[in-house]
């Protein structure tokens, strides 16, 4: 009981945070949102897939509904347009107030996973770095890569065929 009320108030804090300063960007789920050392201690590491969905698709949807146009647009039975993103050039994926969009990519050469601020040279000339200091050994050759933006201005790093994230930021 005392998971689920620290779960319950974790959400809370999560979607009046997400509905004032990101109702315009995609949703992104709790495991990307939270740290892994945060989704453990929360607990929800223990729910199963369904339970975790049908949580990430209830705070999408409090979040929406959060945005006084959204909550009439769905009252009147329509759903709002998205806003046009504003043109960019691919060039400027990741840095601060451009375009944000999955980066989808590969490392060249043999890579050994990411070991706290670890550099990622992708192969379309974008170089990252890791934020946090979590650790996870992996020895892949030229590996498929996928960045995606998640809450708050973050972005994740996933390698292809790895169920582990890590945070990073662009620097080049």
């Amino acid at each position: 009981m005392r998971r689920l009320s620290l779960a319950i108030a974790l959400l809370c804090i999560a979607v009046s945070a997400l509905a004032q300063s990101q109702q315009s960007q995609s949703f992104s789920s709790l495991e990307e949102r939270m740290s892994a050392k945060d989704f453990r201690a929360a607990g929800l590491d223990k729910l199963s897939e369904a339970e975790l969905a049908a949580l990430n698709a209830w705070i999408e949807r409090s979040v929406r509904l959060a945005d006084p146009a959204v909550a009439a647009a769905v009252a009147q039975g329509q759903l709002p347009t998205a806003a046009a993103a504003p043109s960019a050039v691919e060039s400027t994926v990741g840095f601060e107030n451009a375009r944000r969009e999955t980066v989808v990519s590969s490392i060249a050469g043999t890579f050994k996973g990411w070991f706290g601020k670890t550099r990622f040279e992708l192969d379309n000339g974008q170089v990252w770095q890791q934020v946090e200091e979590d650790r996870y050994d992996m020895n892949v050759v030229n590996p498929s890569v996928t960045i995606e933006p998640g809450a708050f201005s973050s972005w994740r790093l996933k390698v292809d065929g790895y169920n582990r994230t890590t945070l990073v930021k662009r620097i080049k």
